[in-house]
């Protein structure tokens, strides 16, 4: 997609006093110069919202909203238009309404704006848009330091920098680890991607320093935009939302999963002027099962599902966790729709944080307690339905699965081991067949178990005589996706192959081969 200019048209008038009603017009930008001209029209029938509460423009394109001292007036892109993007490719589709700007932090936020301007208007330029897309979802590029953006760029950026035939892009939260001066450096490495970037608020992504909840976004906001947000491609309904609560209500420690009351509004708000049959895709940091127990607000995953009882199709995004799973959530956690809500859990594209050895190019390998190589994912759309594609960084597309056994047996013994197929995407249920040398195809059995290939990996840092390149890895959670069989030892001495065939939820179905050995063990007594 073209870049397109950037300039929100703000009228400014003379000696104008703050007021408690934004308005302006949306209106089709047909030469892209960011300025309403006299021949261009407004359109009829777009979202915009000051954060919470959500209208539509009129026939002529004009809309009211309510505001403070401190809102972000958003239009929410209608299918069929493009936003502005920025030199960064940042889309601008908002103005800050902040008259003081934001509290004083350690790192800056929102400057004054001043008074409210006498309209704020949108422009969106017409586009072909097909409902057959694809997006792009990194999670996690977390870096602390410079050199860790410095990897981010070469293990990830780098590998889809240009590509093609991909709608946006879109980063599921801790853009950066804490330090909010390396949202810059951030920036220019997505920028290179070269399409649309969208961004969620993660826990690492917050001011610190901030009194509220509602102000923690403050840095974010002013590199980013909102934190709550909306747009639509085709027959998809995106929602961002900052899932941390922070500081924790509960003892105003550390934060908390969920969401503050007006965040759930503006997605009810949002929801009433979407049809019943679109796919409504959220993105969030925090998944909604983080680790059971008491680490997510369960009247506010409860109301969210209320919200989206009437839409068949839905999906949520996260990331956090440094690790990649599927979760179905139905009545036992407030879904009473009839079907389940499914949560892709993305693996990250710092991977164990920038752990383990360093590859070939001087970038840390980094693979996720759970045995998931660091990656990236691919959300392909057809309307209102989806698929999801993992990438292995630096691997070739087919590589959906790490196999694991010994290499070499006593031909005729029995063992103890196994064969493992980590199946990156993989679930509960999914079906994982193997065969050895082009012998009947078996099942393989689900295990929730921690993955032998990463805990050997483990091991080779615990056990050397000698300092090794990097930093040793996460110890190893047991994987939602593995699977085991036993291996066969009475086969003739030799080499034998093992064959693994694993079909995902969408029904695509992936290879993999490995080999072993079998000796003839030496004779007792000789």
């Amino acid at each position: 997609m073209r870049t397109l200019l950037f300039s929100l048209f703000l009228v400014l008038a003379a000696g104008l006093s703050a007021q408690s009603i934004a308005r302006g017009t949306v209106y089709a930008d047909a030469n892209g110069n960011g300025k309403m001209d006299r021949q261009e029209s407004g359109i009829p029938g777009v979202s915009v919202t000051n954060g919470e509460a959500v209208v539509q423009t009129d026939a002529a394109g004009r809309y009211t909203l309510p505001v403070g001292s401190d809102n972000t007036i958003a239009v929410i892109k209608p299918a069929g238009y493009a936003v502005p993007v920025d030199g960064n490719n940042l889309p601008r589709y908002y103005y800050h309404h902040k008259p003081e700007g934001s509290p004083a932090t350690q790192f800056p936020g929102v400057a004054a704006t001043g008074a409210l301007p006498a309209t704020i208007n949108f422009p969106l330029v017409p586009v072909e848009e097909s409902e057959r897309f694809t997006a792009l979802v990194f999670g996690d590029p977390q870096p602390y330091t410079e050199e860790e953006v410095d990897y981010f760029a070469r293990g990830i950026v780098s590998e889809v920098a240009g590509i093609e035939n991909v709608r946006f892009g879109l980063s599921l939260g801790d853009l950066v680890g804490d330090d909010l001066d390396l949202f810059r450096p951030y920036t220019a490495a997505i920028r290179r991607v070269g399409i649309p970037w969208y961004n969620v608020m993660g826990n690492h992504d917050m001011n610190f320093d901030a009194p509220t909840d509602a102000l923690a976004d403050e840095t974010f906001e002013a590199h980013f935009g909102p934190a709550n947000y909306a747009f639509n491609y085709g027959k998809v309904h995106f929602i961002v939302l900052d899932d941390i609560l922070y500081p924790d209500p509960r003892d105003s420690s550390g934060y908390w999963g969920g969401f503050r009351e007006d965040q759930l509004n503006f997605v009810e708000n949002d929801l009433k002027f979407v049809p019943e049959d679109h796919l409504i895709v959220l993105a969030f940091h925090i998944p909604l099962n983080e680790g059971g127990g008491e680490t997510y607000r369960d009247g506010d995953r409860e109301r969210l599902f209320d919200i989206l009882e009437r839409f068949p199709n839905t999906l949520s995004l996260s990331a956090h966790t440094h690790i990649q799973r599927q979760d179905y959530f139905g009545p036992e956690a407030g879904n009473e729709r009839g079907t389940p809500h499914h949560e892709y859990n993305v693996g990250t594209t710092s991977g164990d944080w920038y752990s383990g050895k360093p590859d070939a190019n001087g970038v840390p390998v980094s693979t996720m307690r759970d045995g998931t190589p660091k990656g990236y994912a691919f959300l392909h759309f057809d309307g209102n339905r989806y698929s999801t594609e993992y990438r292995a960084a630096g691997r070739p597309a087919d590589y959906q699965m790490e196999i694991f056994h010994p290499r070499v047996l006593a031909q005729g013994q029995g063992t103890r081991a196994g064969i493992y197929a980590n199946f990156f995407v993989g679930r509960h249920g999914d079906e994982v067949i193997y065969r050895v040398d082009d012998g009947e195809w078996k099942p393989m059995s689900y295990v929730e178990e921690q993955d032998p290939a990463y805990e050997s990996s483990i091991y080779e840092w615990d056990t050397a005589d000698e300092l090794l390149p990097g930093r040793r890895g996460s110890n190893a959670i047991p994987s939602t996706h593995l699977w085991r069989a036993n291996i066969p030892t009475r086969l003739d001495p030799g080499t034998h192959t093992i064959e693994i065939r694993a079909t995902d939820q969408f029904g695509r179905t992936y290879t993999g081969t490995s080999s072993y050995r079998l000796e003839t063990p030496p004779i007792k007594g000789r």
